[in-house]
């Protein structure tokens, strides 16, 4: 039996992933994605304090400097994400951050995430990046799926990920609690096989 094939009814051996090591800078018109580590615990602590984005991102959680400062150091050694941080070229501002986590080997398969603080949305700096990542994790990685969840109440995300492809799968009712209220959160993915379409 060739390396790969099953009796019938077994996954089978998938392809095999590209790399995900070195984390490579991601280049693109007007902005560089740089390896998020600890040079960037400014504009990530930042970016956590950032209330706009906190509540874009459902993010609840609170955190301290150290334990923002000790994430970031060990981010070179997870061997299952990329997390970039988003720097704009021009001035060399970090304003963001995008991640493709959630690794699925098997399946070739991540999430997508990406935050910019406030001051950063309406420049086209995300589509941008989301873009930058989409190519390597497709073209390098090698992955057949990336997907991502948007909160219902942010429109202009989601027709922002749809630009870059992404195509809305199913909804996720009540999923976030936010400001007395519950919100829905829509799953969507974009394909290897959606490309060029």
């Amino acid at each position: 039996m060739s390396a790969g094939a099953t009796d019938g009814g077994g996954p089978g051996t998938p392809p095999p992933l590209g790399p995900l090591r070195p984390r490579p800078v991601l280049r693109t018109d007007r902005l560089d994605l740089e390896p998020l580590g600890p040079e960037h615990l400014t504009g990530t602590w930042e970016l956590l304090e950032d209330v706009p984005s906190r509540r874009l991102t459902g993010t609840t959680a609170t955190f301290t400097h150290d334990q923002v400062q000790r994430w970031l150091a060990g981010l070179d050694a997870a061997d299952d994400r990329l997390d970039w941080a988003v720097v704009t070229r021009a001035d060399g501002r970090h304003v963001g951050e995008v991640v493709l986590n959630d690794l699925d080997a098997h399946n070739r398969s991540m999430s997508l995430r990406i935050g910019l603080v406030d001051a950063a949305t309406g420049h086209g700096y995300g589509p941008e990046a989301i873009r930058a990542v989409l190519d390597h994790a497709f073209e390098v990685v090698l992955l057949h799926r990336v997907e991502l969840e948007v909160y219902a109440f942010n429109p202009r995300a989601q027709r922002t990920y749809e630009r870059c492809g992404f195509v809305v799968e199913g909804r996720r009712r009540d999923a976030l609690w936010w400001d007395a209220e519950w919100t829905d959160a829509l799953l969507m993915s974009v394909l290897a096989t959606d490309r060029g379409r």
